[in-house]
């Protein structure tokens, strides 16, 4: 959420910092309900004001014995009182309209985001590592895993649907093995605290992190007011919701695992097939949350963390700046880390790293305190992921895939796996 003043004073950023997004921030309509507001809380100060003189009055007509008067100041006493109702009312009335439109507004684009239509203007920033080369035509990761019965397609439609994965044998084994690998990765060997956090969040949780109410559509609702989470994001992050958190504490490192569900209702087109796209997917989260001023910097380290994976992996990947209309509602600037998966002849998105500045620390009210007595002041929170499995299952199994049909282990994965090669039993 943006600052209520700062858009006040910063129409035309807001609406250029939106435009670059591709997205249409409602300015004119927040700046007149805004003034509304405005003008009718100072209204209702000066009623009060006058409400507390003439009620003061009252006590001193009856003691000089002015009944009249006193009755009719008691009247007019009323008549303010009832007013004031009537626009107290009305006030919180206008406050709802003012925060319905401020959720709606999205984050503003750092300036180092390039502009840009789509995916082809996302700007290649590096590469680390060389595309794998084959003495044979390399197959896509969904026939291999079916040669060797690590993912069972069929009936995972027959139990749930289409956009699930049933993995099975070495299969199920390789998707334990990558998140254990990673969140130890991040935590045994990394400095990240590790969360397991609970699947179902409420709508607060998700209003404070940007998903409502804008991707409702995109979640899996239980109950009245619980969701399945679309990501560990949005419980770790508001492990601090309304509270004020200490200098010292600062930057807070979390890694999470979790599996996330998303209805990806707006993912029409996209190539679903094999782990690409799921609706259900296992992933390693990393959030941070620090001081204001060390939030690039962090974004930075943030994105290494996330690189880190890919590297002790052995794994081709790119990282792309992603432009205006690439990012999401809620980022400044964002990071793509992209894997490259030769059976499908394409880099697959496995982590993006954002800084979200205070957008969503404002919204679920994070804040911390630089000395006592200061002001408060919002935190920068940043997460990526670290990184998601199904795309990076799709990617080991393509990338170390063997002419007999059976996949070399990475040897970083085979204390976990318990071997050095999966082939057909």
């Amino acid at each position: 959420m943006l600052d209520r003043s700062f858009v006040r004073a910063n129409p035309d950023l807001v609406r250029a910092g939106a435009a670059k997004k591709h997205i249409e921030a409602p300015v004119d309509a927040f700046l007149k309900v805004d003034t509304e507001f405005r003008a009718l809380t100072t209204a209702l100060g000066e009623q009060r004001g006058k409400l507390n003189s003439v009620s003061k009055s009252i006590g001193a007509l009856m003691g000089q014995g002015k009944k009249e008067e006193a009755e009719a100041a008691k009247a007019e006493a009323k008549a303010i009182s009832d007013a004031i109702g009537e626009g107290e009312a009305q006030e919180r009335a206008l406050e709802a309209q003012l925060r319905d439109l401020e959720l709606s507004f999205p984050n503003l684009p750092h300036e180092t985001v390039p502009a840009g239509e789509g995916e082809a203007d996302n700007v290649v920033v590096r590469e680390w590592g060389e595309k794998p080369s084959f003495e044979f035509e390399p197959k896509a990761h969904w026939d291999i895993a079916e040669g060797l019965k690590m993912v069972d397609f069929p009936r995972a439609a027959k139990i749930s649907g289409s956009g699930f994965a049933l993995y099975t044998r070495w299969g199920a084994r390789l998707q334990r093995a990558l998140f254990n690998y990673m969140v130890d990765l991040h935590t045994l060997d990394g400095d990240y605290s590790e969360v397991y956090p609970p699947y179902m969040v409420n709508a607060a949780s998700l209003t404070g992190t940007g998903q409502l109410p804008k991707f409702e559509e995109d979640l899996y609702k239980v109950d009245e007011d619980l969701y399945l989470i679309p990501t560990a994001e949005v419980p770790v992050t508001n492990l601090y919701r309304d509270e004020i958190l200490e200098p010292w504490q600062l930057t807070i490192k979390h890694a999470a695992y979790s599996g996330c569900f998303r209805k990806e209702a707006g993912a029409a087109g996209k190539d679903n097939r094999g782990t690409q796209r799921m609706h259900q997917f296992d992933k390693v989260e990393l959030v941070k949350l620090c001081l204001p001023e060390n939030s690039y910097d962090e974004l930075e380290a943030l994105t290494a963390d996330a690189e880190r994976v890919l590297q002790s992996l052995g794994l081709h990947y790119r990282v792309s700046l992603l432009c205006g209309p690439e990012m999401s509602f809620s980022n400044a600037k964002c990071y793509d880390v992209e894997i490259w998966a030769p059976g499908v002849g394409r880099y697959l998105e496995v982590s993006s790293c954002s800084n979200f500045e205070a957008f969503q620390a404002r919204r679920a009210n994070i804040r911390f305190r630089r000395a006592q007595g200061e002001k408060p002041e919002f935190v920068h929170i940043l997460n990526g992921s670290g990184v998601a499995c199904s795309r990076l299952f799709a990617a080991v199994v393509e990338c170390f895939q063997q002419e007999d049909g059976s996949v070399l282990v990475p040897e970083p994965l085979r204390p976990y796996v318990r071997a050095d090669v999966i082939g057909v039993d």
